[in-house]
């Protein structure tokens, strides 16, 4: 049974390092500030929901496993009203989401200024 829980651990603790770093190279990657939230807000969630379960599953205290079911708790209910309302905050100061054709313009206007 200990093996089963071992691999169980490791599991969800590599899918939540894996979605950790998936986010943070969306964060990096992505055009806009709607679209690295989202990755932001997926790390958050999934990412160290994964990692808090494997730990968990590690844990042979009580208090220890009780303290990680309550931050994990916690992180599911606050992170994702939090990237809400910094996207109703960002509506609302009137930040616009960048369009595939406005993404494709300035791609092809940076190819020709960098082509003279």
């Amino acid at each position: 049974m200990d093996v089963a829980i071992e691999i169980t651990s490791s599991i969800c603790l590599l899918i939540g390092s894996f979605l950790c770093i998936s986010g943070g190279v969306g964060i990096l990657r992505f055009p806009d500030f709607y679209t690295r939230m989202h990755a932001a807000g997926v790390t958050d969630t999934l990412g160290a929901g994964m990692i808090l379960i494997g730990l968990m599953l590690q844990s042979q205290d009580f208090l220890v496993f009780a303290k990680l079911v309550m931050i994990l708790l916690m992180m599911l209910f606050i992170n994702p009203t939090a990237s809400h309302a910094l996207a109703k905050s960002a509506i609302h100061h009137g930040l616009k989401p960048e369009l595939e054709l406005d993404i494709k313009e300035r791609n092809n206007t940076e190819s020709e200024s960098s082509s003279h």
